[in-house]
Formats: structure tokens, C-alpha cells, sequence
């Protein structure tokens, strides 16, 4: 490695790293990153503040300890590489291009008098990435694709350099694309990130980037040990605090869920200014209020819904926080099976159709149910043809479709039709098997091989419900009203002690608390014992 003015490799550990003008709090268990530079004292403290806090998306901490930097040394090039950083979120959409250009251009006017300021081959490696990203010709994917290749060389330049590692891998997952490709640059972000992990079992970004490379049901047990280093060690930023639920609740881990959540919940409200997005706050509500539904805790659940009405109101017009709000109303009458089906309106949420839908059906009227089934049939068609993509609750039109046939199948069911209502709810699952496999909180609220799974018991089906439910929880581990639906098709087939073994799960997920069917397991489990 070339030779550096400091000679010492700057170390932000687990344990206190004391400096007079930082309070000591503020580093209590950021992770270890080891991060050298041509600057020393002061401005090198700094700037391994923001990389530490980068690495758990901390933007505006981060961009905060880059500047301060740069206060202290005008000319340090890495600095300015760090602070281009803080300004988009790496793996979705642009939303400022101009501004880490313009602080790039307060480095030098050319990429030949930024080079000049990187005194070594390794900076100057850096600055040369973040210039094809913000400053390279072509869409966001093409500069991230570019901003990739150089980070590639780098790699393969200094590979044993553990920064280098991980900010390649977060470069792999940023300019992944869609489909096959994806799914290959992922894998190898993960596997950058693991040997990264390894070295350093302490290093935020390896831990924080192992997880959005495997966040998927199929991969998301590789990413089980990273989550918990990543529950330890995050900064007090919400996005960090969050991401170890993605693996979670991939692994029905509900206590973990709803613990990350409220972390995340607690820091978006601590770090909250005028003017912030309410996003992580929100996105937070939403996970935690899952986690708790699934461990039975309805009075936390329900809190939640008070939280997100609250923030609604804060929002004012926010379409995004009434759609969200929507939602979680819509989750905990599902989730509890609780059916109390209203009137709707043109300003009536899907999420709220289906609700309403599942409800009218459960509570026989008849006409609102059918209603609402050829309302989300045509939110359905209109979203099809609509190239305006929200990723949360407005939907796209294969979770429209899959509501609709839920909706409209149990109507069909209820009024004596079972087979095409059953065909109905079997298209929804066919639907769902051509969506890429759920890394959360299910879409559609209701999911379509657990609804499925229950029609089938209900019409006298237990052989092929039981697949249905099996083939639900390959999808969404320990979710309770699939294993719900597995011990009751367990049971129904004679099948005893596998139906004890299903019920003996749910009860050891509600630490006692009192769930809306908790006695049908206690029962079970207790008589098919006594009579052993």
C-alpha cells in the first residue's frame, strides 16, 4: 500500500474512541472501520466519522462530519468524495445529481485538478469513481453502472483493502438492474461483503451491505449473522436501525422484527427536522406494526395505527402518509380477523377495498363485496397502464389483480359457487408465483396461498390445502395463520402429531398473550397429549 502522511491506520471501534471535540456518546458502538488517508489529526477524525456513519445511510450526520473536514483541510480530495455520497440514496432513485456535482466541483474544476488533490494512487482510485457517477454521461443506471467498473478495478487494484471491499460491494448493489442480473450482482455484492465480514467482524458496512444483498427468502438465512452484528452496531440512524428486520422477518423472527422497528421508529423521531421526509418514520410504523400483529400483540399493533394517524395529520395532503395509514388499518382488521366491512368511497384506498371486501363477504353482504371486488379489478387495469410506480401501498396491478380475486372468489365460495371460487383465489396464487417472493410484510395484505389454503379446508380440501399452506411458509416463515391453516389441514388428514407440533409453534410465538384463536392450539395441543 502506498505510504501514507499518517502512518497509523485510524481506527472507529465498538469501544470509545476519545477526541476533544467529539462527545464520546456519539461513537458508543458505530462498528470498526479502518480507513487511511493522506490527511491526519483533526480532519482524518472527521472523515472516519462520516464513512462509519455513511455506511448505515446516516446522510445528514455523515455529510455534517465530511464538511467539518474539509473546514479543517480545504485540499483533502477525500473528503469531498465522501460528502458527493450524502446526497442519494444508493439503491433507488435519484433525487439530487446536482448538488454532489457541485461539491465535487468545489475540489477542482476538472477531474485533473481533483486527481491532483488525491496524493495517492489508492484516493485518487475514489475520486475517480464518484466523478463517473455524478459527473460521467448517461442515466442514473448507466453512471452507476460506470461508477462500478472503476470501483471493480480498485478492488482487484487493492484487494486485502477493507474499505475498497465494501464500498465495491455497496457499488455491485446500486448498479444491479432488474432480473437475472440482479440477482447475479447481488450474490457477488454478498459474497464481497461476507469475506468482508469475516476479516472484520465488526464493520458496519459489511454487515449493513450482506443484508441488502441477500434480502430475499432464498438468501436471507446466509444473511442471519450479519443482521445481528448489523442490530448491534448501527448507528442511531432509522434506515440502519430497520435493515436487520429485512432479514428477520424473512426468517419469522417476529420479537426481532418488532424490536428493530421501534428502534428505527425511535430514531427517525429523534433525528426528525422541519422539513425532513417522514418516510423512515413511517416505513418503520409499517414493519413494526407487522411484527407485532404476528406475535399477537394487538394493543401494540393498535398503537401503531394511533402513530401513523398522528403523523397523517402532520403530513397534511401527503399521499404517501395516507396511503400508509390506510394500510395499517387495513393489516390489523386482517391480521385479527376482526371484519368490519365499510362503505367505500372513489377516495378509498385498495388496501381498504380489500379489507372492506374480505369483511362484507365474512359478515354476508353480498353487493358490497362484489362492489368491491370490480373496484379493485379496475384500480387494477388502471394501474397496468399507468407508468407511475409508488413502492408502497398504491400498488402495482399484479397485487391489484390477486385482491381482486381474493375478494371476488370468497364471494363466489359464499354464494355456493366453490369451484369458481376456487379457481378464482387459484389464479391469485398463480399471480403471486410470477411476483418476485415477498422480503417483507406481505403484498397484498392478505397473502393469496394462506387465503387459498383456507378455502380449501373450508370447502372440504385438507389434502390440498395442506401443500398450499407448506408452500406458504417456504414463502413467509412462522407466519401464524399459515401455521394456523397447517395444523388444521394436519389435523383434518388424521395427522395428529404433526397438527400438535403446528400448534405447539404458534403458542410458543404468543408468550402468552391472548390471540383471537390461541385456545384452538391450546386445546389441541392439550387433548392430542392427554390421550397419548
Amino acid at each position: 500500500m502506498p505510504k501514507m502522511k499518517s502512518l497509523a491506520h485510524f481506527t472507529v471501534a465498538l469501544v470509545l474512541v476519545v477526541s476533544p471535540w467529539v462527545h464520546s456518546a456519539e461513537l458508543t458502538g458505530l462498528g470498526t472501520v479502518t480507513f487511511p488517508t493522506s490527511a491526519s489529526g483533526p480532519a482524518q477524525d472527521h472523515f472516519l466519522r462520516g464513512v462509519t456513519i455513511m455506511h448505515s445511510f446516516g446522510w445528514k450526520e455523515a455529510r455534517a462530519e465530511f464538511q467539518a473536514a474539509q473546514r479543517l483541510d480545504p485540499d483533502f480530495a477525500m473528503a469531498y468524495w465522501g460528502e458527493s455520497l450524502c446526497y442519494n440514496h444508493p439503491l433507488i432513485g435519484e433525487w439530487d445529481r446536482e448538488t454532489p456535482k457541485a461539491v465535487l466541483m468545489r475540489l477542482g474544476d476538472t477531474l485533473e485538478e481533483r486527481l491532483a488533490k488525491a496524493p495517492t494512487h489508492r484516493e485518487k482510485g475514489f475520486v475517480r469513481a464518484v466523478d463517473a457517477l455524478f459527473l460521467g454521461d448517461g442515466d442514473t443506471l448507466t453512471r452507476r453502472r460506470a461508477y462500478m467498473a472503476v470501483m471493480r478495478d480498485h478492488y482487484e487494484a487493492y484487494p486485502e483493502d477493507q474499505e475498497v471491499a465494501a464500498f465495491y460491494a455497496l457499488s455491485l448493489l446500486m448498479s444491479a438492474g432488474r432480473g437475472e442480473d440482479a440477482m447475479r450482482s447481488n450474490v457477488l455484492a454478498g459474497a464481497v461483503a461476507l469475506q468482508l465480514l469475516d476479516a472484520n467482524p465488526n464493520h458496519p458496512g459489511a454487515a449493513h451491505y450482506t443484508i441488502h444483498a441477500f434480502d430475499d427468502p432464498i438468501h436471507a438465512p446466509l444473511a442471519l449473522p450479519a443482521a445481528r452484528v448489523f442490530a448491534r452496531i448501527a448507528e442511531k440512524v432509522s434506515h440502519a436501525r430497520h435493515m436487520p428486520s429485512h432479514i428477520f422477518i424473512q426468517r419469522g423472527m417476529w420479537d426481532q422484527v418488532a424490536a428493530s422497528n421501534q428502534s428505527a421508529y425511535e430514531a427517525a423521531v429523534d433525528g426528525y427536522e422541519p422539513g425532513d421526509r417522514l418516510n423512515d418514520m413511517v416505513h418503520a410504523l409499517d414493519w413494526g406494526q407487522y411484527g407485532d400483529l404476528q406475535r399477537g400483540d394487538y394493543e401494540r399493533a393498535l398503537h401503531w395505527v394511533e402513530l401513523m394517524e398522528g403523523i397523517v395529520e402532520r403530513a397534511g395532503d401527503s399521499h404517501f402518509a395516507a396511503t400508509m395509514a390506510a394500510g395499517v388499518k387495513a393489516r390489523y382488521t386482517i391480521e385479527r380477523e376482526a371484519w368490519q366491512p365499510e362503505p367505500i368511497t372513489d377516495q378509498t384506498k385498495a388496501t381498504q377495498l380489500l379489507a372492506s371486501g374480505l369483511g362484507a363477504v365474512h359478515t354476508g353482504d353480498y353487493d358490497l363485496a362484489e362492489q368491491i371486488a370490480n373496484r379493485l379489478a379496475e384500480k387494477a387495469e388502471e394501474a397496468a397502464s399507468s407508468d407511475d410506480f409508488r413502492f408502497y401501498y398504491s400498488l402495482t396491478d399484479k397485487p391489484l389483480r390477486i385482491m381482486s380475486k381474493e375478494v371476488a372468489g370468497l364471494l363466489e365460495i359464499a354464494r355456493g359457487n366453490a369451484e369458481a371460487g376456487l379457481a378464482l383465489l387459484s389464479e391469485g396464487v398463480d399471480i403471486a408465483e410470477s411476483m418476485r417472493p415477498p422480503n417483507g410484510a406481505p403484498n397484498p395484505l392478505k397473502p393469496p396461498h394462506e387465503l387459498y389454503g383456507e378455502a380449501l379446508l373450508a370447502t372440504g380440501r385438507p389434502e390440498e390445502a395442506l401443500a398450499v399452506f407448506e408452500r406458504s411458509l417456504q414463502r413467509m416463515p412462522n407466519r401464524p395463520l399459515s401455521l394456523r391453516g397447517l395444523a388444521r389441514a394436519h389435523a383434518a388428514l388424521g395427522n395428529a402429531d404433526e397438527a400438535r407440533k403446528a400448534y405447539a409453534q404458534l403458542e410458543s410465538g404468543w408468550q402468552g398473550r391472548e390471540v383471537a384463536w390461541g385456545q384452538e392450539a391450546a386445546g389441541y395441543v392439550a387433548g392430542v397429549g392427554a390421550s397419548e
